[in-house]
């Protein structure tokens, strides 16, 4: 697997954003009602991948420490019993990660769409103050998505072996 390019979440996103500039330009007035609660899945999402990551890192780094205290027969056992981490959790979870990266940047470009088109219409256009505030919540709970699953890619990622690979054998 390769890792998300920040490249194509900003294309994504801002490609959509135009999109749904032009959409909502086009058809505001037939559209119902932005409530501000829209976009919370969003943030609900990025905090349990943020505390899956966090626990992940955790358990990967305890993990470490056990495989390096067997290899130096002087160094102190862990301090806690270590739970193993299952190579195809991982792995899932790095999907997982990958997915909600590009989800994250798809409702981002929305949003700020949204944005874009109610956020001069608030003085004209009664609705457009709520629709502001909707918009401003979404592109916050999309970041943090996108922040959140970007970085639950990051510690799902194998580090680089300490020992380089051995005389004779090449890489």
């Amino acid at each position: 697997m390769t890792p998300v390019r920040r490249r194509d979440l900003a294309v994504l996103a801002l490609g959509l954003a135009v999109a749904s500039w032009l959409l909502v330009r086009t058809w505001y007035g037939e559209l119902p009602p932005l409530h501000w609660w829209l976009p919370i899945p969003l943030a609900v999402l990025a905090v349990a991948e943020a505390l899956g990551a966090r626990t992940l890192r955790t358990r990967l780094a305890d993990l470490r420490e056990a495989r390096g205290a067997h290899a130096h027969p002087g160094a102190a056992p862990p301090a806690r019993p270590v739970r193993p981490v299952e190579p195809m959790l991982v792995a899932r979870l790095a999907v997982l990660a990958q997915a909600s990266a590009y989800v994250g940047a798809v409702f981002a470009g929305i949003w700020v769409g949204v944005l874009a088109h109610v956020g001069p219409a608030v003085r004209r256009l009664q609705a457009a103050g709520s629709d502001t505030v909707t918009a401003s919540v979404g592109i916050l709970c999309a970041a943090a998505l996108v922040a959140a699953a970007l970085w639950l890619e990051s510690v799902c990622r194998v580090p680089p072996e300490e020992d380089g690979p051995n005389e004779g054998v090449s890489a």
